[in-house]
């Protein structure tokens, strides 16, 4: 089923996501936090696409084993920056013969001592998505970034180039990460009014470890507002508190979410399914209403 026609329903959706292990030897375990992700009954899981290359072919296996395996729709990622042309319509061909109907395309990070832009490589996510399109009737999910994207020096800058890549023919947007949700609804506002009309998923990143904060902001330069800093502070260095105050705090931010007209939650589970099932515990009254 295509990842649109379950947004556009009216109906509560959460989603979730799952990354690949790093080498072969690490499936087992990661197959192991899909399954019981997979039991929690999300609408979709993603599954995100290795740097380099290097585990993108392990993406394809669990969004395959989500779909057909585990009953349960998948996304997978694609990235264009670290692979070739050709290897991306290799992919591409792979997922269509794997009868995964969803891709979540995106440009990727530059992987260090690689030359880019060259002319093997697809240089952004709109010329992914149009090749995307030309290959197969898939579902295209993209990312979007509601505090700006860390090289765009201009959010008009940001919303214009977010504007091409709808264009070109993604059905869908899920935010990166925040933990202010009124950056998430002035973003709205101001793609709103630039003529972005497709679906808007914002994606909840529960902050359970201090190192884990630190390593979110070194990642995507988000702002974290007082009010977490404060839990941070107060709890980091208290393993059992922090991992329950994220909880609640990325539970607070859905339910708030929700309680003002967003129906598509994304969360960004880092394979830990013991905090994906807290968090639909958390909310499993509010997500009948």
């Amino acid at each position: 089923m295509k990842i649109i026609d379950k947004l556009n329903e009216d109906r509560i959706h959460i989603s979730f996501e799952v990354f690949p292990p790093k080498t072969d030897a690490g499936f087992e375990k990661v197959k192991d936090a899909t399954d019981k992700i997979a039991q929690l009954n999300p609408s979709y899981i993603s599954v995100t696409y290795g740097a380099g290359g290097g585990t993108s072919k392990n993406t394809a296996k669990i969004a395959s084993h989500i779909k057909h395996e585990l009953g349960v729709e998948s996304l997978a990622h694609l990235t264009c920056a670290s692979s070739t042309k050709e290897e991306v319509r290799q992919v591409i061909e792979n997922l269509k013969q794997l009868e995964i109907e969803n891709i979540l395309a995106l440009r990727g990070d530059i992987v260090p001592g690689m030359t880019f832009p060259s002319e093997e490589r697809f240089h952004y996510a709109y010329e992914l998505v149009e090749e995307i399109k030309k290959h197969g009737d898939f579902c295209i999910g993209a990312a979007c970034y509601p505090e700006g994207h860390v090289e765009n020096e201009h959010k008009e800058d940001d919303i214009k180039y977010l504007k091409q890549k709808v264009d070109s023919g993604v059905d869908f947007l899920t935010t990166q990460m925040f933990f202010d949700n009124d950056i998430h609804y002035n973003f709205l506002y101001r793609i709103r009014e630039a003529g972005i009309t497709v679906p808007v998923l914002p994606g909840i990143m529960p902050i359970t470890t201090a190192a884990q904060m630190k390593r979110s902001q070194e990642l995507s330069g988000t702002v974290f507002p007082r009010r977490f800093l404060a839990l941070l502070d107060r709890f980091g260095d208290y393993p059992d508190a922090m991992k329950q105050a994220g909880i609640a705090y990325a539970t607070d931010q859905i339910i708030d979410l929700l309680a003002n007209g967003v129906k598509n939650i994304h969360v960004y589970s880092m394979n830990k399914p013991e905090v994906a099932a807290k968090i639909m515990e958390n909310l499993s009254e509010v997500i009948k209403c």
